[in-house]
């Protein structure tokens, strides 16, 4: 025997402990209704039933389509690349916009302008900051939507026209303002013109536009589910003095139209917590 008769009681009294540690850990888990491991949600729609028409913007060429090699980068298929200029006419304006659909996967590092513009060879001018977007929300009702569980606070809701049918339908809108992640950047040798990104996060019936508290939504322990969705709007502007006010303006038109778009397409949050609510 390698070990005396009181190491090995020692050791056997550990294993013991360790074993009724886990089950205790698990029971207690159960019993609080906590979920570490997050189950995926489906879309409702797909991005591309997104119309090609919101207001004054309307899409100018066919939505982008990535290699392989850029999806496995993006860490989802489920996304969205699609040009939008002003009365369709690009002169006027074109703004790139990205939406990129994560669920059951709350640990996936979000692929934002800061680090794949950088990686590109692009120059930063202007670090990532914050800054508000507002969009309007007179037609929003207020006072109607019921109670998002994690916060307390009411949903917004919203009603969007289907471009085809002509049904009109509502939605639930994301709690939170509309506050951008903004970067900017040049190409060396076009000292004049500058590309300016700007992302948030709805998640969980949130919105964010910090990847760090995008988690902590997302990782609600209270939720079966998880998900979050990155929107992004990107613009070249040859006007380096007003870059980030002509990306602000132009974004704060669009953004007020795709925004319930985008809703009618990610889960109706409220519905799942009923539903948990109801199997818990």
């Amino acid at each position: 025997m390698l070990f005396s008769r009181s190491i090995r009681w020692a050791f056997a009294a550990l294993l013991g402990v360790l074993v009724l540690s886990s089950v205790a850990f698990r029971a207690s888990v159960a019993a609080l209704n906590v979920y570490l491991r997050k189950e995926p949600v489906s879309l409702r729609e797909s991005f591309d039933t997104i119309p090609a028409k919101l207001g004054r913007w309307r899409r100018v060429g066919q939505d982008g389509r990535m290699g392989d090699a850029m999806v496995e980068s993006l860490g989802t298929n489920q996304y969205l690349d699609r040009h939008y200029a002003l009365d369709g006419d690009p002169s006027k304006g074109v703004l790139l916009l990205h939406i990129a659909y994560y669920t059951g996967m709350v640990d996936a590092v979000p692929h934002v302008p800061e680090r794949c513009w950088g990686a590109a060879g692009m120059l930063m001018v202007k670090q990532p900051h914050e800054v508000a977007v507002p969009i309007d929300r007179t037609a929003w009702d207020l006072q109607s939507g019921p109670i998002h569980l994690a916060s307390g606070e009411r949903y917004p809701i919203a009603r969007v026209l289907d471009p085809v049918t002509r049904v009109e339908s509502t939605v639930h809108m994301p709690l939170g303002e509309t506050e951008f992640s903004v970067t900017v950047f040049q190409e060396e040798a076009k000292a004049g013109v500058r590309f300016v990104g700007g992302y948030l996060f709805v998640a969980n019936g949130r919105m964010t536009s910090s990847p760090y508290v995008v988690r902590t939504y997302a990782f609600d322990l209270a939720n079966r589910h998880a998900y979050y969705c990155k929107i992004q709007f990107s613009m070249v502007v040859n006007d380096a003095e007003n870059a980030e006010e002509r990306w602000s303006a132009a974004t704060a038109e669009l953004l007020g139209q795709v925004l319930p778009a985008v809703m009618k397409c990610l889960p109706d949050w409220p519905e799942v917590e009923r539903l948990e609510s109801k199997e818990s």
